[in-house]
């Protein structure tokens, strides 16, 4: 692994990725989901990995990508990455996954969780991350907003 990170016995990730990845604004708990599929076979395709969640998460994770489809450049593109779909177009724009008690959304960019800090109130929020209950979305015109502000980021940074 890259970054000085060292694997740990199953392959988990240890402190000097998640340390790394916060250096890089990166999120800890991305890999966190590395480290949950431990001894699984981590999903190959999108498709995949939304048919390895259980109700109601599944659902909701669908929705929260039709959501995502529908604002993103036709350009962008769905990929695993850190065990977990992304959306990428020019570079990472945003994740999301399903937890044991929650699910989240990833949006990679930098001051994106700051800019929505009132649309967010009352969502668990750290650093990368925004998580909400398996069984209700976040708002679509709240992702929507997201994932357009990190599109932006990204044609900006390009």
């Amino acid at each position: 692994m890259g970054g000085g990170a060292e694997a740990g016995e199953g392959g988990e990730v240890v402190a000097a990725e998640l340390r790394s990845a916060d250096s890089r604004g990166g999120c800890p708990h991305m890999n966190l989901a590395m480290k949950n599929m431990r001894g699984k076979a981590a999903p190959k395709t999108v498709d995949g990995y939304l048919a390895s969640i259980p109700e109601p998460a599944q659902s909701t994770l669908r929705h929260i990508r039709a959501v995502i489809r529908s604002v993103v450049p036709a350009e962008t593109t769905e990929v695993i990455s850190y065990g977990i779909p992304m959306f990428k177009f020019r570079g990472m724009l945003v994740g999301y996954a399903a937890f044991k008690n929650h699910c989240s959304l990833f949006p990679t960019g930098s001051g994106v969780l700051d800019r929505f800090e009132k649309e967010l109130k009352g969502y668990r929020t750290s650093k990368g991350t925004i998580q909400f209950p398996p069984d209700k979305p976040l708002p679509d015109t709240l992702v929507k907003k997201i994932v357009k502000a990190r599109v932006k980021e990204n044609k900006e940074w390009d």
